[in-house]
């Protein structure tokens, strides 16, 4: 298993709204099942900080920013989509690559082609079917 990286993230929020502590509380929530303590947390409001959310472009909040490992991603949102979160900040795909799904090579190639029992598309094709006039 390889070592885990450190993760660096910022989650911009616009105050006490309910959107942004849905952001908060869910992020806590991956943080600490997903993380396991290799990360480091900066809640920016940008109602108080305005200045910080032009200085890096955040156009909406709440906004989660993954500054370190690269490359960036930003996810927008209250972060209610649990694999979404996972698949922006890169974790997802690491745990299916992880798992070393591999493509059987011995499968038949009938198993690997398409179902017989649909018919092939004929869509763009010039050639006329005389039964069907």
């Amino acid at each position: 298993m390889t070592p885990r990286k450190t993760y660096i993230l910022k989650l911009y929020v616009a105050g006490n709204t309910p959107n942004s502590m849905r952001a908060l509380k869910t992020l806590r929530n991956i943080l600490e099942t997903e993380f396991l303590g290799v990360y480091a947390l900066k809640v920016i409001d940008v109602l108080k900080n305005p200045q910080l959310a032009e200085e890096d472009k955040i156009l909406a909040t709440p906004t989660l920013a993954k500054i370190l490992p690269p490359p960036v991603r930003r996810i927008i949102g209250d972060l209610s989509d649990r694999e979404r979160v996972l698949i922006g900040l890169d974790l997802l795909y690491e745990e299916l690559s992880e798992e070393n799904f591999d493509l059987d090579a011995d499968a038949p190639a009938a198993s690997r082609a398409p179902s017989a029992a649909s018919p092939p598309s004929t869509a763009g094709s010039s050639e006329l079917d005389p039964d069907r006039f």
